[in-house]
């Protein structure tokens, strides 16, 4: 009679046990540093597409030079060159509007090659203090780079986020935000082997370096979410901890962005008399802002915090609608009216993103000059 009990008893003792182990799941070991072993292997697709923006890019500001024309075919030819091409990992709604006749690669190349002045639109436009406008006083070039840091770089990231995730993901994500392994928190070149570009260059811009900020926070995501690749399904909850994490941060640093930029053009254009040189420098800070915020239009709500009608007001307020000609000139040329405007951008992406007085305050800085790094 004793041995059926004795059994029954080792068998509530095993399963006892076995549902402890798996309740009790060893914390995900995070390491200090990226693994960059297998980084170059992985990241081959998103090295060229990264080739092929900066090709598009080098190309577009040709333009910037008075009399220097530019070629709406071989524009274009550069979107789409590659395969992946530049074009194919950009959301349907901005492509759409980049590329084609009547639209912005086409206007920029129309607008080059002549001179331009801010004022009632009359023309193509053409160059202005070193920078090329079109007739409305829209630095198109923007639009194209970063715009394209949102609705191609980071587009690319989302579909990379919806798929059967790998370490290999990590590498892939981490190279698209325009990072390295190394993470130096510098665009640099004289500080850094493989300096931040892109979007990353950016971060280290809204950085202090107190380990606390922005691109410290991609960073330490980025690690979390390799460690928890590398440690299989169990880490799932660590997985999507790390995805939400460089999701959230990734787009703070699109908004501080496009409130330094507005600071910027405060600061010029509320001085007295400022001259041709300042006017086209706040202009050309300006299109940045307007670039950046038209990047994320139509992103999948899922993959970001803003909502396209949110966009769409910031994009009003700086007097370029989506679906609308733009008046960008009058910041120019009515600073006392529009700056205004400016103001209400930085209170909304504050509002939205939680931002502090202190933050919103130090988006005023590229830390990496303040610091020289």
């Amino acid at each position: 009679m004793k041995q059926p009990f004795l059994f029954y008893f080792v068998c509530c003792l095993a399963v006892f046990f076995t549902a402890c182990s798996k309740e009790e799941k060893t914390p995900l070991d995070i390491p200090a540093a990226y693994d960059g072993t297998a980084f170059a292997a992985n990241t081959v697709t998103q090295d060229a597409v990264r080739g092929q923006l900066e090709a598009l890019v080098t190309e577009a500001k040709k333009g910037r030079t008075t009399g220097t024309v530019l070629d709406y075919t071989t524009l274009s030819g550069l979107y789409n060159a590659g395969a992946p091409s530049l074009k194919s990992i950009t959301s349907t709604y901005y492509a759409g509007r980049l590329d084609g006749a009547g639209n912005w690669l086409d206007e920029m190349a129309k607008a080059a090659g002549t001179t331009y002045t801010p004022g009632i639109p009359a023309g193509q436009g053409g160059t202005f203090g070193g920078y090329l406008f079109e007739e409305n006083g829209l630095e198109i070039e923007q639009l194209l780079e970063k715009g394209l840091f949102g609705a191609a770089l980071y587009n690319h990231a989302v579909t990379l986020m919806q798929g059967d995730m790998t370490p290999s993901t990590a590498d892939r994500l981490v190279r698209i935000f325009g990072a390295h392994p190394d993470f130096p928190n510098t665009p640099t070149v004289a500080k850094a082997t493989n300096p931040d570009k892109f979007m990353a260059n950016y971060a280290a811009r809204r950085d202090k370096n107190d380990g606390t900020g922005l691109y410290s926070r991609m960073k330490n995501a980025f690690i979390k979410l390799q460690a928890a690749l590398k440690a299989g399904s169990a880490y799932n909850t660590e997985r999507d901890e790390a995805l939400a994490a460089i999701r959230e941060n990734w787009e703070k640093v699109n908004a501080g962005t496009v409130i330094n930029y507005c600071h910027s053009v405060i600061s010029t254009m509320s001085g007295t008399n400022p001259t041709d040189a300042q006017k086209a420098g706040a202009l050309h800070a300006y299109g940045e802002c307007v670039g950046f915020m038209h990047g994320w239009r139509t992103i999948p709500q899922a993959y970001k915090t803003i909502t396209d009608a949110e966009i769409d007001e910031i994009l009003t307020l700086l007097n370029a609608p989506y679906n609308g000609t733009p008046t960008s000139w009058k910041f120019a040329t009515d600073p006392l009216n529009e700056l205004p405007k400016l103001t209400q951008v930085i209170g909304k992406l504050k509002a939205k993103y939680g931002f502090t007085d202190q933050e919103i305050e130090d988006f005023k800085k590229n830390w990496v000059a303040e610091q020289g790094r």
